[in-house]
């Protein structure tokens, strides 16, 4: 099985900016946060109230709708003047994203997923354990000045690293782990088309090398970035073991410090692994014209003994940087189905009898003897699997031979 990834199915794109929040801008976003905070929680108290008495009874079924929930907005903000006092767009917003929440939820129960691969359903946003984060649609701010200001009076600087490229549809503004806040605007995503180069490549994710591809300049070694960092994370760690507070208090100064510090070294982690990705992604998609990928999905190394080298190899961040980057540019973007891939020869097209044990790392066709690096021949799997030449593989098409 294999989809195609084109340029058409971009849609939008997201820009993301830092943002300077002065104190009575983030005493307005502090307490419009407490409303929405507010909204959530009773939208997740309707929808248990509503489950239990479908429980209870059932022979009449209700639900707890996206319009159920505008109702009961409706009505507390003509009996709540706290709550009328904040901006209605933000609240909406934070139903709208319950609705979709629940209903992925929903989704994967009926389709009877194990417990492990399923969303959870919404619970209730705790003040100590959940972040800001504010949606506003396009009649809920505007740009004026370089400034942007939302419903509600609030005005914040924005610090524009770059430019947008049209007008935003939507924004969303939230606070990190370390405290800053940042503002992601929803922008229609534009196609700048690169020279066609006649070449194709096949991509095989792994864990010793993140991705090794069918040209050998365009493999991506394993970065390691969270291991580069790992001794500072265990230290930050430990003081937050050590300064920990009992259950029920308050958390001191210094655990809330040491909190902060190990989110600053996550983040550079994470920023570190994205950049990689995305540098990685666009030579790739500036050097081919077509891209057969594996569609790996990462999730289950989770419960392996490779979790902690998997996560750091950042598959799923790098996978869709690359898919992004194709659809950016025009590229056409093959995702392949990684089933077997590891037992197909990619040159006559036998398969295996036997499953390849990890520790075996050259393939071995017992057909018609080809012998070569395993990951090399998923990568060359890939291109026969997407419909491309498999001489492509040695960066030939065959509109070109």
């Amino acid at each position: 099985m294999m989809t195609t990834a084109t340029a058409g199915e971009a849609g939008y794109a997201r820009y993301a900016y830092r943002l300077r929040v002065s104190a009575t801008a983030l005493a307005l976003l502090e307490a419009e946060w407490g409303k929405c905070r507010w909204v959530w929680n009773e939208s997740v108290a309707m929808s248990r109230k509503v489950h239990k008495h479908n429980k209870a009874t059932a022979a009449e079924k209700t639900t707890c709708g996206p319009a159920q929930l505008d109702k009961m907005l409706t009505g507390a903000r003509q009996s709540m003047s706290w709550l009328r006092e904040g901006a209605s767009v933000p609240q909406q917003q934070t139903i709208r994203d319950f609705a979709r929440s629940r209903a992925k939820a929903l989704k994967d129960v009926k389709a009877k997923l194990p417990v492990k691969q399923r969303a959870g359903m919404p619970r209730h946003k705790r003040l100590k354990d959940s972040r800001p984060s504010l949606n506003y649609t396009q009649r809920g701010f505007r740009l004026k000045e370089g400034r942007l200001h939302l419903a509600g009076g609030i005005v914040l600087t924005v610090v524009w690293s770059r430019d947008l490229p049209c007008v935003p549809s939507s924004v969303r503004v939230y606070q990190d782990a370390v405290g800053h806040w940042y503002a992601s605007f929803v922008v229609a995503a534009e196609v700048r088309p690169l020279p066609q180069t006649g070449a194709v490549i096949g991509i095989d994710w792994g864990v010793r090398e993140t991705a090794t591809t069918t040209s050998d300049a365009h493999d991506l070694p394993h970065a390691e970035h969270g291991r580069t960092a790992a001794q500072r994370l265990a230290k930050y760690q430990r003081q937050m073991a050590r300064r920990r507070a009992p259950k029920g208090k308050a958390q001191t100064k210094g655990y809330r410090e040491a909190r902060r510090q190990a989110a600053k070294v996550s983040r550079k982690v994470a920023r570190q692994r994205q950049d990689t990705g995305r540098k990685w992604a666009k030579q790739v998609v500036r050097d081919h014209d077509a891209i057969a990928v594996e569609d790996f999905r990462p999730k289950f190394l989770a419960r392996t003994t490779m979790a902690g080298k998997a996560a750091d190899a950042a598959i799923g961040a790098t996978k869709r940087a690359l898919i992004e980057m194709g659809r950016k540019h025009g590229r056409s973007v093959h995702l392949v189905d990684p089933a077997h891939t590891t037992m197909d020869c990619a040159h006559c097209g036998a398969r295996a009898k036997h499953r390849l044990p990890l520790s075996e790392r050259t393939y071995t066709c017992t057909a018609c003897g080809v012998s070569s690096p395993r990951d090399k021949n998923s990568a060359r799997v890939m291109l026969v699997r997407a419909g491309l030449d498999p001489a492509s593989a040695d960066l030939v098409s065959p509109a070109r031979r």
